[in-house]
This record gives C-alpha cells, sequence and structure tokens, in this order.
C-alpha cells in the first residue's frame, strides 16, 4: 500500500521516540510505501484534485541519517491508499484550512486518518465537556470574574489555554490567590481570550496518563507521565517523566465508554489524558506515547495501530 504522511518536517524528528516514525517503521516492515509531506504542501485547484508536493523515503536504519528520500513530486491524494494526519498542534488558523483540503481529498476519494471533519470537531481541551461524568470540576469562560469565582470555590486550581500542547501556558494557583490577577490576564488578555479552569488533582503526582485507543480499543498499558522536582506539569515535553503501566480499571471504564464513540466518527487514533479518574483531555492530532510503552513493556502499539489502520482500508 502507498501511505502519505502529513507532518511535521522530517528533520525535526526525534525517532527514538517520535509516534509517527514508528508507524512509518511498522509499515515498511511490513512492504508498504511511504511518502511525506507537510501541510504546507497540499494545494487544490479547480478542475483538479488536492495534490501533495510529497516525497518517497525509504528508512535506512540509522539513529541519525535515518531517511532516504526521493526527489519531491506531485502526488494526489486520492492516489495513495492512505493519508495520516499527524502534524502536531496547535491547531491554528493553518491546521484549520489544511483540515479542509483533507476533506475535499475526501471528496474526491481519498482515505484520510484522522478523519478531517473529526479533527475539527474534537478540539483537544474542549472534547472532555461531552462526557462530564469523567470529568473533574471544570470552567470554561472569557469572563476574568468567572475564572476569580471559580477559584474561590475550587481553593486550588488549573489554568490552561485552549491552544497549547505539551504543557504550554498551563498556571497552578493555590489557595493564596498568588498572581491570580497576573495569570489571568496572560492567558485571558481581558477577555479576548477563551481559558480553561479545571480542579488541581493531587493524583497529578502519580502522573498524567496517557491512554490509547486505536479503532475504538485500548491499549493495555498507559504512560504515566510524572512531574519531576517542584514542576506541576507531568508532559514529557515539559521534563516529565514516562513510565508505562497496566490500565486502571478507572481507566478501562472511560476507554470503554469513549472508544466505539469516537471510533465511529473517525477516530482511529486517540490519546486520553487521565488523572486520578478524571479525563482531562481527549487527544487526536498526532497522539504519541508508542515508543514509551513499547520500550517499557515490549507491547508492540504501533503493530496493533497498523493493523487497525490495514482493517479500515479493507473494509472499504
Amino acid at each position: 500500500m502507498k501511505l502519505l504522511f502529513v507532518a511535521d518536517a522530517l528533520a525535526s524528528f526525534k525517532t527514538y521516540k517520535d509516534t509517527t516514525f514508528a508507524m512509518m517503521r511498522e509499515a515498511a516492515a511490513r512492504g508498504h510505501a511511504l511518502y511525506a509531506c507537510e501541510p504546507r504542501d497540499l494545494h487544490w485547484q479547480r478542475g483538479g484534485c488536492v495534490t501533495a508536493r510529497a516525497r518517497g523515503i525509504e528508512l535506512t536504519g540509522d539513529a541519525q541519517d535515518w531517511y532516504r528520500a526521493a526527489p519531491v513530486a506531485p502526488l494526489a491524494l486520492k492516489d495513495a491508499d492512505a493519508v495520516l494526519m499527524r502534524k502536531d498542534p496547535p491547531f491554528d488558523s493553518e491546521y484549520f484550512h489544511a483540515t479542509h483540503l483533507l476533506e475535499q481529498a475526501e471528496r474526491e476519494g481519498a482515505r484520510v486518518f484522522n478523519k478531517p471533519r473529526a479533527l475539527r470537531d474534537h478540539p483537544e481541551k474542549l472534547a472532555i465537556l461531552e462526557f462530564p461524568q469523567f470529568i473533574g470540576p471544570t470552567l470554561v469562560t472569557r469572563e476574568p470574574a468567572e475564572i476569580r469565582r471559580f477559584h474561590a470555590e475550587q481553593r486550588d486550581i488549573i489554568l490552561k489555554p485552549l491552544e497549547g500542547m505539551g504543557g504550554m501556558g498551563i498556571f497552578r494557583v493555590r489557595e493564596d490567590e498568588l498572581n491570580l490577577g497576573s495569570i489571568i490576564e496572560t492567558l485571558n488578555d481581558h477577555g479576548a481570550h477563551t481559558v480553561m479552569a479545571q480542579r488541581y488533582l493531587p493524583e497529578i503526582v502519580h502522573g498524567d496518563k496517557r491512554v490509547l485507543l486505536i479503532a475504538g480499543e485500548p491499549v493495555p498499558y498507559s504512560l504515566a507521565r510524572i512531574p519531576q522536582g517542584s514542576e506541576v506539569r507531568g508532559n514529557l515535553a515539559a521534563g516529565g517523566k514516562g513510565v508505562a503501566q497496566p490500565l486502571s480499571a478507572r481507566d478501562r471504564e472511560i476507554a470503554t465508554a469513549l472508544g466505539p464513540v469516537l471510533a465511529a466518527r473517525g477516530l482511529l487514533l486517540v490519546g486520553l489524558d487521565v488523572i486520578g479518574d478524571s479525563l482531562t483531555e481527549i487527544n487526536v492530532t498526532s497522539p504519541t506515547c508508542f515508543q514509551e510503552i513499547m520500550q517499557q513493556t515490549g507491547f508492540d502499539v504501533a503493530g496493533m495501530f497498523v493493523d487497525a489502520l490495514e482493517a479500515a482500508l479493507r473494509a472499504a
């Protein structure tokens, strides 16, 4: 099969931990042909179809010089067997525009994973609002006074922007309210930006667990991303330590409830974030942690993913 990965620049990949690389490696081992482009390489013109300036790539097995690339050539997305949208957040206007080009490619016959409409319909911070039975006390607002009221009620909260990734822009405000006004001004900009506030969950000391769903089924291990030192964030990008562990009963309850719902909407791969017993985010753009789980447990997450991708394509 011919697989096109729409991703960040290949030169930016950290192959020792990159999930997209793990997908590529597994697909190549099965004999699938790999192609890659960035969202900027997508274009459409009336009378034609959505096309990418893409490169065919071969994996070398070398940790540093890890791929050989053919010259750039046009590839109609409908001529690929599958298009995998793996561009990292933020979900900005350019990402939004890319999903519309990918949706047009679907109308022309392309198979895109995750489904572009589903990417737009599940913003990673806000998607949890659909499942209030699994989340802790949460507020979404542009009104600074509402944030102050929520803090007075909960006394220890996390504030986060809706567009961030990797723990970027996350603040904890304890009962003393230290810097609450300044933090609100920074994130909210006097009512210009919507902010999410959540009650601080002390279980974060045991990790912010990434629970992976593939075709609606949970990977049997999560990666608990444990904050280090005085850091409140467990994100690996913020210095958290990743520890693989079997899913808890609560993890499975959440995964079993959400998995079929999200898969039916065209989300082949989802990353749920769970702290203690509470769902905190639903990640759909480019969920990660394949390699960390594989390295620590031996469970072949990439193999499970490519199995699911192949099955989805056979069922088409």
